[in-house]
């Protein structure tokens, strides 16, 4: 395979022959269509057509995964087959455009009709796409903004989205700045809504983040969630900024690939990425996106943190794919890219140990909301749980033993671990 050539993965599900049911895919993403056109010639589909790489055949599935697959004329197979598929890409038809690139490795593919079950599982970009900027900040620039090194960062998420006024939200700022927090973030849900316009909350939240720097030395990085037009991004980022704060949070699928590239550009910040809406492009193992493919298009866009869920989470991922995902993030890509992965869903310090046994790095944040919140002896002490779960994973403790002498983590224990 070239080096000047997108290379993609795929899973795919078929009744067709694997051969042909490929050799569609590659034609409906570059220079093909349903039937030969005047000028396409042997020399113009060399230059410009997508090519099958390579076939590996798994399993065969007795009912397709997906509705509305149409055999073969002939009938096709009783089985459905199914295969990794790749196939490359030329980069004269596409450039380094990362919008165009998502395109014609994803788009139509999803709609074809010989497949019962289409999912991308990989890209692999050339050398020509480090033009993008990448993560400004990434794992490095979070850790000199915040102060932290040698352990993960410790965070939680506000839901001011249930009808907190831009000062309960700031009183709650407060008590969790003084409870030894390190990073907080706004809801996904959370945007400039009626009953907490973004500009009140800014100025609120970062009036208690600045006092407490200013009496303690540590700032708070609190991530404002500023998802919104390209207007309203510039308004939120600017107002963040002039403010002092430390970090913008954008979903990035309601927002698109190309405004994440746009606020890269723009921003004098770290871009916190969350997936919301994620479960629809992944849920099916037969269809979508795995976290492998999506993470890369948004690290090249410029986000400094991703979201990978956690382990043992709230939600249906599995914590070999939560693992996974994180360690993607922190592969480096092309000009040494990495971005710090975000571990929350349902993280307490129980999680801790298998967390960093796992990983085997403490470059990440770790959030956990009722894993602080709802800590018997209050939030400072579920903060400390927290530190205290990561003291006796770097040190091999076990969290038991560890928290014989560590009461904070103790009471965590009692609680969480019986839940």
């Amino acid at each position: 395979m070239g080096t000047d050539r997108i290379i993609a993965t795929y899973r795919i599900e078929t009744n067709h022959p694997l051969e042909q049911a490929a050799a569609i895919m590659a034609g409906e993403q570059s220079a093909g269509t349903f039937v030969k056109v005047p000028g396409e010639t042997p020399e113009l589909l060399e230059r410009h057509g997508a090519r099958v790489e390579r076939i590996t055949q798994l399993e065969t599935a007795e009912t397709p995964s997906l509705p509305g697959a149409k055999p073969p004329k002939d009938g096709g197979s009783a089985r459905y087959r199914r295969a990794e598929v790749v196939l490359s890409f030329p980069f004269v038809n596409i450039g380094t455009s990362l919008t165009t690139c998502m395109t014609a490795v994803s788009g139509n593919l999803y709609e074809l009709g010989p497949f019962s079950g289409l999912r991308l599982m990989d890209v692999a970009f050339p050398e020509a796409f480090n033009v993008h900027p990448g993560p400004q900040f990434g794992v490095e620039g979070t850790r000199r903004l915040t102060g932290i090194e040698g352990r993960p960062l410790l965070g939680t998420i506000i839901k001011p989205s249930v009808g907190l006024t831009p000062q309960q939200t700031a009183d709650l700022v407060k008590t969790l700045c003084e409870a030894g927090l390190d990073f907080i973030k706004d809801d996904e849900l959370q945007t400039n809504s009626p009953h907490s316009p973004l500009a009140e909350r800014v100025q609120a939240v970062m009036r208690v983040i600045n006092d407490h720097a200013d009496r303690t030395g540590k700032k708070v990085m609190y991530a404002f969630n500023i998802t919104g037009s390209l207007d309203e991004m510039q308004r939120g980022h600017d107002t963040v900024f002039k403010h002092g704060g430390t970090c913008v949070m954008v979903n990035l699928i309601a927002v698109g690939l190309a405004a994440v590239e746009w606020l890269r550009q723009q921003s004098q910040l770290p871009i916190h990425g969350h997936r919301a809406g994620w479960g629809a492009l992944s849920r099916h193992p037969y269809l979508g996106w795995d976290y492998v493919a999506f993470q890369k298009f948004f690290r090249l866009a410029g986000v400094d943190h991703l979201h990978v869920n956690g382990l043992r989470n709230k939600f249906c991922e599995s914590d070999p794919s939560v693992i996974a995902a994180a360690h993607e993030c922190l592969t480096p890509m092309l000009n040494g890219y990495t971005v710090m992965p975000v571990f929350s869903s349902g993280q307490w310090a129980g999680q801790a140990p298998d967390t960093y046994a796992a990983i085997g790095s403490t470059d990440l944040l770790y959030l956990a909301g009722g894993g602080i919140m709802a800590h018997p002896d209050g939030p400072a002490a579920g903060v400390t749980s927290l530190r205290e779960g990561w003291e006796a994973a770097l040190k091999g403790i076990p969290l038991e033993t560890y928290a014989e002498t560590h009461p904070a983590l103790g009471g965590a224990l009692k609680l969480y671990g019986g839940l």
